[in-house]
């Protein structure tokens, strides 16, 4: 057994408890495989947020001004996250990491995130606005406490909004694509990073 009687373990204690039982009984891997994929495996929209142009702004103005952006960054894209129906799962450097419940809400948040940061910006110094650039994906991941995330589509939607889109784009993996029913049909668009090949769309 892996949770003990009487014993309540939060996800990513159970979750190690898993692998390293796969580690010390290689003949249940497909079980306790199976095990980590039902107990933790949840169908949904990811979007991937990265800010833009931060190595410049921690030479020109220092690590206190890249703090203050990205805390500025999640107090302006929080609220329209969770207006959407998302739920943000955690903030690393200049990431958001969010989960939604279709690819629709993903999209809705993403442009209302890129609107606020149009009105805010005329507001703010020239060498401090803040920019963004979006990457969507959907489909099976596995999900822990609400607190981190894992996954094909988490990947590729962070390669996305890191490496291929541009600032102010919000690019969609062919899984968050096929989801999104209300969209007119988006020519894909294709990039290769690392060697991984990446289909990809681009919505406005």
């Amino acid at each position: 057994m892996i949770e003990c009687e009487g014993e309540r373990l939060d996800s990513h204690e159970r979750l190690r408890r898993l692998l390293s039982a796969i580690i010390d009984e290689p003949e249940r891997r497909t079980e306790l495989s199976d095990q980590i994929m039902t107990e933790f495996t949840r169908r949904c929209a990811v979007m991937v947020l990265d800010m833009s142009g931060f190595s410049r702004t921690t030479q020109v103005h220092g690590v206190v001004s890249f703090l203050l952006m990205i805390h500025q960054m999640r107090l302006l894209a929080v609220p329209s996250i969770e207006v959407c129906g998302g739920t943000l799962v955690k903030a690393e450097a200049d990431n958001l990491y969010c989960i939604f419940p279709e690819t629709a809400a993903a999209v809705k948040a993403a442009r209302e995130i890129m609107r606020r940061l149009e009105t805010v910006n005329p507001l703010l110094p020239a060498g401090r606005r803040l920019y963004a650039s979006i990457g969507i994906g959907f489909g099976d991941i596995l999900l822990l406490d609400d607190q981190d995330l894992f996954g094909d589509e988490v990947n590729l939607a962070s390669k996305l909004g890191e490496d291929v889109a541009q600032s102010g784009m919000i690019t969609l993996t062919d899984s968050a694509r096929a989801a999104l029913s209300d969209e007119a049909p988006s020519a894909p668009e294709r990039a290769s990073i690392s060697g991984l090949a990446i289909t990809y769309h681009v919505v406005g």
